[in-house]
C-alpha cells in the first residue's frame, strides 16, 4: 500500500507537455511551399498553409505567417476560426503585395 501511494506522489509530479494545436490559414495568394514563422513551421500547399505547436497564442502565429505569406483569407486553431477583429489584427502586419510601377522608362 505504501507503494502505492508513493508512485501516485511520484507520478503527481511530473508535468506533461501541453497538448499541441494545429493551425490552418489560407493565404490570399500562394505562399511557398514552406515558411518559418514565430517557432513554426508551417507547410503551404495550393489551398492551405497548416502547422503545429503547443504555443497558446494564435494571433502572434497568424501575424507572423501574414508577414511572410501576405494576406491571410482565414486562420482556424483546431478547425475553429478565429474572431474577425483577432483576424483584421493579423492582416494589419501582412507584407505588402508586389509593388506596382510608379514611372516608366523612356
Amino acid at each position: 500500500m505504501l507503494r502505492q501511494i508513493a508512485a501516485l506522489a511520484v507520478l503527481s509530479c511530473v508535468s506533461f507537455p501541453a497538448a499541441a494545436a494545429n493551425y490552418s490559414a489560407r493565404p490570399e495568394a500562394p505562399a511557398p511551399t514552406r515558411i518559418a514563422a514565430r517557432d513554426l513551421l508551417w507547410s503551404c500547399g495550393p489551398d492551405a498553409c497548416t502547422g503545429s505547436t503547443s504555443n497558446s497564442r494564435p494571433v502572434v502565429l497568424c501575424e507572423g505567417l501574414a508577414k511572410k505569406a501576405g494576406h491571410l483569407l482565414s486562420f482556424t486553431v483546431d478547425g475553429q476560426p478565429i474572431a474577425s477583429a483577432d483576424l483584421d489584427r493579423c492582416n494589419a502586419s501582412a507584407r505588402p503585395g508586389p509593388a506596382t510601377a510608379v514611372a516608366t522608362a523612356r
